[in-house]
Parts: structure tokens; sequence; C-alpha cells
């Protein structure tokens, strides 16, 4: 079993159908110069500026005694831009923030545990999926936060950030939500065991090593709540088509030869994120 190594802690009318066809083919050509020109000018710079978290363990941290920006996504991302023969330049930033910045074009990818769904493919495009997981619930361990099934979450403070899948989740079934500016995981456990909140909605896999990294807190993952199979991957601005193909034939290369279930393996404790799951919600 690999050791875990505890982080440094610190979402016009158009008037004819001849100007329609104008229209549209004026902007083809446009997104297709555009296009052209950002993965050139990654290319000449030879750096893809890349936004993540840094406080999201094992995804996205610092690791204690060196400060070194790790995790599981950022050494994927980092063996990616090697394949390309790129240099990889990491903004660290909020949720909310990076994909702002991506839409921007700030930046050119965000890598942070970023769940694909079919809201944020109308506003981006994503990578090949690489990471596979389901929702879970962090709760007090003595009381399980007064929370037996997702219908019990009316009511309850969800801990997260706003944007996110699980919140939206917590927000439907009535809760009420508490949000942080890229607080790190602590901050997160450690409310939900003084009782500043009640629960965070969020991965299986972040869940269950974020809990192992602070055995102290009175908090566990809710033994019978599971739900949303997810699937997740790094995001890019649409349009971006050059870079999308290089950056998915890089993943796919990985998938195949194994190395991003080696990252897995040693990030993870061992387990082998790449493989789809099933659940019975």
């Amino acid at each position: 079993m690999n050791k875990i190594m505890t982080p440094k802690f610190s979402v016009a009318a158009l008037t004819a159908a001849a100007a329609l066809t104008l229209s549209a083919c004026g902007s083809d050509s446009e997104e297709t110069a555009d296009t052209a020109s950002a993965w050139d000018e990654i290319q000449e710079q030879g750096t893809l500026t890349v936004a993540t978290s840094g406080t999201l363990y094992p995804t996205s941290y610092r690791e204690e005694g060196t400060d070194e920006l790790t995790g599981f996504e950022v050494e994927v991302v980092r063996e990616m831009a090697e394949r390309l023969e790129l240099e990889v330049e990491f903004s660290e930033m909020g949720f909310d923030e990076m994909m702002t910045s991506v839409q921007t074009g700030q930046v050119d990818i965000a890598a942070n545990d970023i769940e694909i769904n079919e809201d944020r493919k109308e506003k981006f495009v994503f990578s090949t999926p690489f990471k596979y997981s389901y929702g879970t619930a962090i709760v007090r361990e003595g009381d399980l936060s007064g929370i037996e099934t997702l219908e019990d979450l009316e009511g309850k403070k969800a801990a997260g950030a706003s944007t996110s899948v699980y919140m939206e989740t917590a927000r439907s079934y009535g809760a009420e939500e508490v949000t942080y500016d890229n607080a790190t995981n602590e901050t997160y456990l450690r409310d939900v065991a003084i009782g500043r909140t009640d629960v965070i909605l969020n991965d299986y896999y972040l869940q269950t090593l974020a809990i192992e990294a602070f055995p102290e807190l009175d908090i566990v993952i809710h033994p019978t709540i599971k739900y949303r199979p997810s699937e997740g991957g790094m995001v890019m601005n649409k349009g971006n088509d050059e870079l999308v193909e290089n950056v998915n034939k890089a993943i796919d290369e990985m998938l195949e030869d194994g190395t991003i279930a080696e990252l897995s393996a040693e990030f993870f404790d061992g387990a082998d994120v790449t493989e789809p799951i099933e659940i019975e919600e």
C-alpha cells in the first residue's frame, strides 16, 4: 500500500437567408483561423498553460516538506505535455475562476478532477475521459449528520464549490449551500466535524483519501449513500480543435500503455480510476 502524504494545506433577428449564409461563412473562416493560431501559438511558445487548484488532494496539491505542486491530474498533465514536447505552466485558482479562464483564453486547459456533464459540454470541450468514479457524502461519524438518504439533505448545510455538480445535487435536494474561495481539504472537513456544516458531497476516491489524511476528525463517508456515476477529463475551450486533437492523442496513448493507471495507483492508494464502474443507486 502506498504511503499517503498529508498535503500542505493550506460552475438579433436575421433579416434574410443570404445574410445568414454570408454571416455563417465569415464566422467559420474566423473560427478556423483562431483555432489554427491558438495551437500554433502554444507550439511557438513551447508552453501549455493549465489551471488547477493546488488544494484538492490527491488530484492537485502541494506535497508537505517540499511545497512542490503534484497530484494525480497534475502528473497526468506533465506526462501529456512531455509527449507533446511542451513545457507546463500551472496557474492555481478556484474552480469557478479556472472555468472562466479557459473560456476567456487566459489558460489553455483546466485540470482539476472536473466531471464531464451535458451542461458543461455546451460551453467547453472535454478530453478523452480518464477517471471514473461516483458520488459519496462525508458526514459526522457520531450521527451521520442526521442524514440517511439524499432526501434528508433538505435544510442541511452542504459545503463545496457553488458551480460543482455535487453542489447542484445538494441544492436539488434542498440543502443550504456553504461555499469557499479555493479552500483546502482540511477547512472543508474540519467544518463538518465541528458542525459548521453538515455534509460534503463529492467524488468517492477524493473523499476516501481526504478522510484518511485527517484521522483525528470525527467524520466518515456515509455507508449507504452512493450516486452519480461519473467520468472526468481535462477542459478546453470550444474551437481549439487542434489542441483537443493533440491532447486526446496523448491521453489515448497514456491510457493504452498503462501510464495513467500507474499514476492512479500511486495517488489513489493502489486503485485504478481509469476503469469505468457501475453502482446501484
